[in-house]
């Protein structure tokens, strides 16, 4: 295989008929050029000039090259212009993991906002309490509760995710030592807002148990039970009402975290700017 470099060097000798012009305008020794069209002979099994005292003539095979490569300016051009266009456009793919409640009620009515401004960007949404693999490309952002570890990241607090306790209006009105609880399964207990829930129930038993939220906030409607949610969900809800229980629900960090490389992108950017914007447009979500 033939080293493009060396093709590009030869398009120049062919251009400017002599070594010595090729080498001045590639900025280059004048035996470079030499071993560049050597190696590019040897590669392609052609003999491109003729090698003569005081000048180096095309030959019959290196005209036909130079024919091809005529384009070649023009490819170089071109790609330029993609580089550049590029740097400056809004365009592609970016994806981005959330919480579900934070992805639900926060971005997702907002998207429409972000497609008026960048038509030609597209957003994948991918709500998960999981964290996602940065590295891994499983997403290109990340909004996580978690403070993220990793050195290689960029994190930035952006806001703060309440929680609190509810219930349909129904439920409310029973005495407190009747209530029951929704919540998610033992998988969970790690999570604050589930160490909370056993922390306020006490004895008192949990009924129904969901690996995610909606559905526990679908059951609590029904008046099955309390469910913890975040504020932004729960105030939000009309059929829920917001329990007084003797202790403050939890608040999590909300960090917004991403690749340094990734940051530099102009696609990336937008979105990172929009998500910052949708969270510090929700009072319950700021610090």
């Amino acid at each position: 295989m033939f080293d493009w470099q060396d093709l590009y060097v030869f398009s120049v000798l062919a251009r400017t008929q002599s070594l010595s012009a090729a080498a001045r305008e590639l900025q280059v020794e004048h035996a470079t050029v030499g071993r560049r069209l050597d190696a590019l002979e040897k590669a392609l099994c052609l003999r491109l000039v003729d090698r003569l005292p005081r000048s180096r003539p095309l030959t019959e095979d290196g005209r036909a090259l130079s024919r091809i490569l005529e384009a070649l300016p023009g490819i170089a051009s071109e790609v330029q212009q993609l580089s550049r266009v590029a740097s400056i456009d809004v365009a592609g793919t970016v994806k981005v993991s959330a919480p579900p409640s934070l992805a639900i009620h926060t971005l997702a009515p907002r998207m429409a906002e972000l497609r008026r401004q960048h038509p030609r960007l597209n957003v994948e949404l991918l709500p998960s309490l999981s964290l996602a693999a940065l590295d891994k490309g499983e997403a290109d952002i990340a909004l996580r509760t978690v403070r993220p570890e990793e050195d290689a990241l960029v994190r930035r607090k952006v806001g703060v995710v309440r929680f609190a306790l509810y219930a349909s209006a129904a439920f409310a009105e029973q005495p407190a030592e009747q209530w029951t609880f929704i919540g998610y399964d033992a998988s969970r207990d790690h999570l604050p807002q589930q160490a909370w829930l056993h922390q306020i129930r006490r004895h008192r038993p949990v009924v129904f148990a969901a690996s995610d939220l909606m559905s526990q906030q679908v059951a609590a409607r029904s008046g099955l039970g309390a469910v913890v949610l975040p504020t932004t969900v729960g105030d939000g809800d009309p059929a829920l009402r917001r329990l007084t229980v003797d202790s403050e629900g939890p608040a999590r960090d909300l960090w917004l975290t991403v690749y340094p490389d990734l940051r530099r992108s102009p696609s990336v950017k937008a979105v990172m700017d929009f998500l910052v914007e949708c969270v510090h447009s929700e009072p319950r979500l700021r610090t």
